[in-house]
């Protein structure tokens, strides 16, 4: 299983320290500081382009409104069905957060 290639103290830590994050201005800093602008905007890419690809669209339609590669979309369409569920567990939360603030 390829979690278990991840699981390391050092990957603990920094998803204990990201689980004791407060509120988005706290993300933002906390990601300023650990994380360059390009691999934060990546990681916000890929999980738009997830979501996109729940919502059904194209590979056209994805690649035009993110500016994501079709292997980028190809890849995040493998882990969406394939993955750890990580993706289809954060969709699943914000889509009810959004729900619950309507």
């Amino acid at each position: 299983m390829e979690l278990e290639k991840l699981k390391d103290p050092y990957v603990d830590m920094l998803f204990d320290a990201i689980l004791l994050l407060e509120n988005r201005e706290e993300c933002y800093r906390f990601f300023e500081d650990i994380c360059t602008i390009g691999e934060v905007q990546s990681m916000a890419q890929r999980l738009q382009v997830a979501k996109m690809l729940k919502e059904g669209r194209t590979y056209t339609e994805i690649a035009q409104a993110t500016g994501a590669s079709t292997a980028t979309i190809s890849r995040v369409k493998r882990f969406l069905h394939y993955g750890a569920n990580g993706y289809n567990t954060i969709l699943e939360r914000l889509g009810k957060r959004k729900q619950q603030e309507d």
